[in-house]
């Protein structure tokens, strides 16, 4: 799916997926009457680039992102999870929800290019209502595991970086670089490297910095256990993009830290040489 940013000069700068259906049928610009300054394939990007540019060419600014247009409203049931989309539309809308993520009684799932083709071969056209689509929980939750397995993983990662993924099978442990493999392939295999950029992965982290608040607060251990390790996925992908690795930082951290002498104040680790600045204070 491909996203055009055009510019009509001195009257507007938008996004469409459809040139000549927004632009000249339904707004009445001939080509040459309107540039297209940018395509690309990552509604994130072009929905981001859209308002930056509005900004610098001084028009006014959409209320809504153009990416968020288009949410779906999933209903979950104890059973099924429901789509507010044909049978025949649900391929397009949910290529066009690159980002979905939602909550079974399974368990948390998040779409990718292998589980869309999976839900638009086995949705069912709801019997009430042509125009939503359904599948099975349990049957979907299985299709997300198996898509996401570890050995589903390690298998494709040994193309990704040949002759670094062994499973240990007697052991949970495996000898690639570390997990921080398994996420880079993850990652590039749903074409964030691609696609995404290091200020969408920020606002990522912001995002899982507030659900690790919301868990500690309610001091659910799960939840605690799984924003932590989502916020982890998100840097490991943002130093990629920055063009250094996760393990390059840490390692530049603790030699940091390493021989940093201080003390606890208030809860909180507080080197020596600000604790001396506070004593001359």
């Amino acid at each position: 799916m491909t996203y055009y940013l055009y510019h009509i000069p001195g009257k507007k700068i938008g996004v469409t997926r459809d040139l000549n259906k927004r632009v000249t049928q339904v707004q009445g610009y001939k080509p040459g009457e309107y540039e297209v300054l940018e395509s690309s394939t990552d509604i994130n990007y072009i929905s981001d680039r859209e308002i930056e540019l509005q900004k610098s060419f001084g028009y006014r600014k959409d209320i809504k992102l153009y990416k968020n247009l288009f949410k779906m409203k999933i209903n979950v049931t104890e059973q099924t999870t429901t789509f507010p989309v044909k049978v025949t539309k649900l391929k397009e809308a949910l290529e066009n929800e690159p980002n979905l993520i939602w909550k079974t009684g399974f368990g948390k799932i998040a779409l990718c290019p292998e589980l869309t083709k999976w839900i638009t071969t086995n949705a069912i056209e709801s019997m009430y209502n042509s125009d939503r689509s359904y599948v099975y929980n349990k049957a979907l939750w299985e299709a997300f595991t198996k898509i996401n397995s570890l050995e589903s993983v390690l298998e494709h990662a040994k193309q990704f970086k040949p002759g670094t993924t062994e499973l240990a099978k007697d052991e949970v442990m495996f000898e690639v670089e570390t997990y921080f493999n398994l996420i880079r392939y993850w990652a590039n295999e749903r074409g964030l490297y691609e696609k995404g950029n290091t200020i969408t992965q920020y606002v990522k982290l912001q995002e899982e910095a507030g659900e690790l608040a919301k868990a500690l607060l309610k001091n659910d251990h799960d939840e605690i256990n799984d924003a932590i390790g989502d916020m982890v996925v998100v840097l490991t992908n943002l130093a990629h993009m920055h063009g250094t690795d996760i393990e390059e930082c840490i390692a530049q951290a603790y030699d940091e830290i390493k021989s940093r002498k201080g003390k606890m104040i208030n809860g909180t680790f507080v080197k020596e040489i600000e604790v001396n600045e506070e004593k001359v204070l």
